[in-house]
Parts: C-alpha cells; structure tokens; sequence
C-alpha cells in the first residue's frame, strides 16, 4: 500500500446527501479512504440508508480495499440521533440514568446495534462517558448519564457492551472527559483546569471502566487540561501528553483512538484543520475526523502526506495507527456481511414491535415527576376541567442535535388524553406581546401546562412562567430537555423531566400527568437543595 493510501485509512469523511458524491467516491477509489461518518443529512429511510451503505462498501470493495469500510454516524439516542423514519426512537442517556436501572442501558445498547448494524453502520459514536457535573453546560448536558462518575462508569459500560454485542464497534467519547465545561466546542475552545486528581476521581473514572472491559475506540475532547497539557490552548485531541501519556501508558489503552471533528470551531479556527489532522497524529491518534467539507478532507490527507514525506511524521507512526485500525476492521468487518450485487431487504429487526415495547417502558421508568405539590398530579381528563398547554418552538438546539428533530409534540401527546385541551405553541424565545397573552388567558383556565426547553436566567420562558403564575398558581411545568430548569422556577407546583423532546418521552409525560401512566423515574443530577423530589 503506498503513503497516500496509508493515509486514506485513518481518515473519517462525511459527505452530503442520501447518495454517494462524485468525491467521497473518488477518495474512497484514490486514497482509499478508511471510515464514512453519516449525519442526518444522508439518513432517508431504512431502504435508503442500506442503499447507500451498501454503495459505499461496493465502492470500497472495486477499489480493492482489504476490508470493509468502517461506516461511523452519532447515535447517541434521546436529544443526538440520526436514524430517521421507519427505526426505533431509543432514549437517551439522562433518561437511562434516571431510570437507576443497568439492565436498560444494556437492552438499548443492544437494540440500537442491531438496528444500526442491519442498516449497514457497523460503527456508533457512543457512549458518552463525560460527567454532567456544570449545569451550565452547553454541549453535553442530557447527552450524560449524569453527576455521578459511578453511575455514568456503569450506565456506559453496559450501554457499551450490548452494542458490541450486536457486532457494532463502540465509542468512548469526549476523552479525557467535556463534562465541566461551560463552553461548546463546536463554538470555541473549552478549558478544565482541574488538577489530576481530581480528574482521576471523576473525569477518568468511567474512561478506565470501559477500557478495562474491552472498549474498541476512544474519541479525543476538544477541551484545554492545563494540569495535563503545558503549552497554553493546546486542546486534548492535539496533546502528547493526553493522547500517549495519559491515555496509552497510563491508562493502558491499546485500541484506536478517533478525533471529534477538526472542522469545529475549538480547531478550525485555531490551529486550522489540515495542520490540526497532522498535530493529532503526532500525538498519538489514529484516525482523523473531518466531517463535512471536501476541500478540508483533501488538504487534511495532503498536509499529513507532507508531514510524513518530510519527516515530521515518522512513517512507524503510521503503521502503528494502520494495525490497530487492521485490528479493529478484522475483529468487526467481513465482506461476507455486506449484500453486495444484492436485493436491498431491510431487516425486519428494524424498528420492531419488541424494539417499541421495550423502550416505551425504560421511558416509563425513566420520566420523573419531580414535583406534586397539593396533589396537582393528576389532572382530571373531564372537560369541565379546563386545560391551557403551551410550549415553545424548537429554535435552540445544540449544534450537535439534528435539525430534522426540531420540533416536538407534547402539544398532541396531551390533546390525546384531553381533547378539550387548549393547545398554544409560543415562539422561542416568547416576545413580550405573547407573555402577556399568555398571562392574561391563563386566569381562565383551571390548570396551565408549560413546556420548557433548557431556561437561563435571563430567559424569556423564565419571564413567561413567572408571569402566568402571578395569574394562576395551578402550573405544571414539563422540562424537555435540561432538568435544570427547576432551579430558575422554585415556585411551580409540578415539575416533570423528560430529558429529552422525543415522542415516546413526551406522550409519557403526557400519560403520567392524566394518571394514565405511572412514572418511576428519579434525578441523576442534583437540584439546588431547597427543592426536594416529590
């Protein structure tokens, strides 16, 4: 194999649209590039997903690839997921973590591999072992188990084997952990300055779990550890001493090691992308992720060329990165797997109907009522029982989140078990006009339901509560996606967590509150301590 086929192997591209480009094909043929990430962008249905997977790997396969491609998407479940239509919407990690139960992150784990593999993506993205201990977080927040380093140790450990499980290769992400950051990476460069002790008590643990049991890759943080990293703003993925020191020898992992994506901000507009690709491999990582821009992709694999034709990359640095990719292709990846020259059959595993039944009672489990103060919980389903139900619009995801996921139905989920209920979507934020509106209705009703999603402190959905419960004080407020909310609405006299916008979690909240459904779930993360779980 010739350098700049070395090179295409510990690559990860992504591409745009639900068929393969003229170019993520040429780099397949020329360089024979390693790894494919799919985002949402190339995700149609369960038919067209196989489709394109199976295109991918028969480009790979005429190209004369020794092994299959490793095809790579985040499907992290609950607030980050990819697959669309036709496939089993799974809960996300806060959610599991809320449910106390082990057994469920392990069912889940295994679901989604089945699904992911049947659709032809032999590698997740997941789990994410960061610590959610900053409730200011930007970027990881629900996408954690939780606060508690053993728990999120456990929760990701099982998650982690019932994917393997079901031949998918796993993902331990952000190392050495993006939990306690107040900055978004695919913004900026985030700092911990925590000292090593403290990061091998919290951050590390989970990490050392997982790698201990066998864990297959591990995804670098775009985070600055200045008690690991000396030289000022140099972010983990580009560090000696994070990536060799830290993670190799003293963790003692021998497995490959993946970027997050050099087209974030925290490198792109630092270190620069192309220049970042050939930093992270002289650190020690093996594959290079550059997720969506062809120009980026082929000056990242030119400028890595370079740097190992001129020396600054020593060529056993690269073969060393190539067994272990060999490695991992040959313990997951068969032609013989792959239908090439066949009929695309989805597989009937594919959101199935024990798939269903099995995440809607992990979601039962999962959401929590957190408050009940003066019995509000439940609500009377009579039509004399006047019910005003609001919530925003989904403008502010996480840029992380899929946009196609946007919206959410709470608003239907609680029409179904009350159809007399007055239902208003609000814009996000709401403007003043539609908070006195609001307000002013509010005063008609018996009962005022108000979705939020993640409040600040200067957040209008804040103004909006405040101002309908100086109306109305019967408020019941579902937090659909950061259980933090309740800290800014100390006042409200029901409270339910759902974690996450999906359908399944919002028409159980919506059961929950009617009586309908009776929910178990209990906080993995810590409220200020005035507030107690009801």
């Amino acid at each position: 194999m010739d350098l700049k086929k070395k090179v295409g192997q510990l690559m990860v591209f992504g591409f745009h649209g639900k068929e393969a480009t003229p170019e993520i094909k040429a780099l397949i043929k020329e360089y024979h590039l390693g790894s494919i990430i799919l985002f949402g962008r190339n995700i149609g249905t369960p038919e067209e997903v196989l489709k394109l997977t199976t295109e991918l790997q028969q480009v790979a396969k005429e190209a004369g690839h020794k092994h299959p491609l490793l095809i790579c998407t985040d499907q992290e479940n609950g607030a980050v997921r990819r697959l669309g239509e036709g496939t089993t919407v799974f809960p996300g990690a806060m959610l599991l973590g809320a449910t106390k139960r082990l057994e469920n992150a392990n069912k889940v784990g295994n679901a989604t591999g089945k699904e992911l593999k049947a659709l032809g993506i032999n590698w997740n993205l997941s789990p994410v072992l960061d610590v959610n201990n900053n409730a200011r977080n930007p970027v990881i927040g629900v996408r954690s188990f939780g606060e508690s380093p053993k728990n999120v140790s456990e929760l990701g450990h099982e998650l982690m084997k019932g994917m393997q499980n079901a031949g998918v290769i796993t993902t331990l992400k952000h190392f050495p952990g993006h939990g306690d950051t107040s900055v978004d990476s695919h913004l900026d460069l985030p700092t911990i300055d925590h000292s090593m002790e403290r990061l091998r008590d919290v951050e590390l643990l989970p990490f050392r779990n997982c790698i201990k049991n066998s864990a297959d890759t591990v995804m670098t943080a775009h985070v600055y550890f200045p008690s690991i990293e000396n030289r000022h703003g140099v972010p983990a993925t580009l560090s000696k001493k994070v990536i060799t020191g830290l993670l190799r020898e003293e963790l003692g992992f021998d497995g490959v090691v993946t970027t997050d994506c050099m087209e974030m901000k925290a490198i792109s507009t630092t270190i620069g992308t192309p220049q970042g690709a050939v930093e992270a491999i002289k650190a020690g990582v093996d594959i290079v992720l550059v997720s969506h821009s062809y120009g980026p992709q082929v000056d990242s694999l030119e400028a890595v060329i370079h740097a190992v034709e001129s020396g600054e990359i020593e060529i056993d640095v690269i073969e060393a990165a190539l067994e272990r990719v060999r490695k991992l292709k040959e313990k997951y990846l068969h032609w013989s797997d792959i239908p090439l020259n066949e009929e695309i059959n989805v597989p009937e595993v594919v959101g199935c109907k024990k798939h269903d039944e099995m995440v809607n009672e992990v979601y039962r489990q999962g959401v929590t009522i957190v408050k009940n103060e003066q019995g509000i919980i439940p609500l009377s389903t009579d039509a004399s029982h006047r019910v005003l139900m609001v919530y925003p619009e989904n403008n502010s995801t996480m840029a992380v989140e899929d946009k196609r996921y946007s919206t959410f139905s709470l608003g239907e989920s609680i029409k179904e078990e009350h159809p007399s209920a007055q239902i208003i979507q609000l814009s996000n934020p709401p403007s003043d006009n539609e908070i006195e509106e609001i307000a002013r209705q509010a005063k008609s009703f018996d009962t005022v339901i108000i979705a939020t999603l993640s409040i600040t402190a200067d957040s209008s959905q804040r103004k909006l509560v405040e101002k309908v419960v100086e109306k109305n004080n019967r408020v019941i407020v579902v937090a659909t996606r950061s259980p933090y909310d309740l800290a800014y609405l100390p006042y409200v006299p029901g409270y339910v967590c759902t974690y996450e916008f999906t359908t399944p979690a919002l028409k159980t909240a919506s059961q929950a509150i009617y009586g309908k459904k009776s929910v178990e779930g209990q906080l993995p993360v810590t409220l200020p301590q005035h507030i107690s779980q009801k």
